[in-house]
């Protein structure tokens, strides 16, 4: 692929931070093909997690905005083709919000990608409106509508994420909503039902992911010698997952 020539150098200050990994991918991201660059460090604690090996910063590798900019660089071309653009995960990618708005700027005005944000919300506040002005599309992980239960499933509280997500809807940023069916943990017909009525309620909302929940990333929790709890829980059947994207129709919203 032919490397892209930046638009026009960044004369901003150098930013540097942890990452853990980067990678492309097609269709899980964000919209078409995506340079996804996934940051260390997570406050959350997630039973579910299927990278745990994210949530420290120090395992993450010291790396600077511009060298991920200029990886990035290489696949612009292959990028724009599909329709795609460059999307900042994690960990939790707020947990540096000085790189993760570094690499939204550069993505968005030197390399002219669509830019994607993949966030618990959790940190939210940490948000600045710069950072939000060079985010295009918000994947917003709306883990449980029960605040106890979205305790138990990831240690921490609900109501930031809920704030940010208001936030995001004052601000007219589109919205992803990303949910994860767990049976016996987040099935109740009345969590799914709060999830869906709180999204349709924003009127920014484009689409909502019901995720199935899996077990892909049992053997990372051993490798750490973590114990994963949800071991022996099934993974939702085809008709339990298509029953929960009906409850998110209903509300008139589009569910996949």
């Amino acid at each position: 692929m032919t490397e892209a020539v930046l638009a026009t150098p960044s004369t901003r200050r150098p930013v540097t931070g942890r990452l853990h990994s980067w990678d492309l991918s097609t269709g899980v991201d964000g919209p078409g093909t995506r340079f996804v660059t996934f940051l260390a460090g997570c406050p959350l604690r997630c039973l579910y997690c299927h990278n745990p090996d994210t949530r420290y910063l120090r395992d993450g590798r010291p790396t600077s905005a511009d060298e991920i900019v200029r990886e990035a660089a290489k696949y612009t071309a292959f990028i724009h083709a599909s329709g795609g653009g460059a999307t900042v995960s994690g960990g939790e990618p707020l947990l540096q919000p000085a790189l993760t708005g570094e690499l939204l700027h550069r993505f968005k005005h030197e390399l002219g990608l669509h830019t994607a944000l993949d966030t618990s919300g959790f940190p939210g506040a940490r948000a600045t409106d710069a950072l939000l002005a060079d985010t295009d599309l918000v994947l917003l992980d709306v883990k449980s509508w029960d605040p106890d239960l979205y305790r138990h499933l990831t240690g921490r509280e609900l109501a930031p994420t809920l704030a940010f997500a208001r936030r995001l809807a004052d601000r007219g940023t589109e919205v992803r909503v990303r949910f994860v069916l767990v049976p016996g943990l987040t099935d109740p017909a009345a969590n799914i039902e709060g999830v869906a009525s709180f999204a349709a309620s924003l009127g920014n909302v484009t689409r909502v992911d019901v995720l199935p929940f899996h077990k892909l990333g049992a053997a990372k929790w051993r490798a750490l010698g973590l114990d994963f709890t949800l071991a022996d829980t099934p993974v939702p059947t085809p008709d339990q997952t298509a029953a929960a994207r009906t409850v998110f129709a209903a509300h008139g919203l589009h569910a996949v």
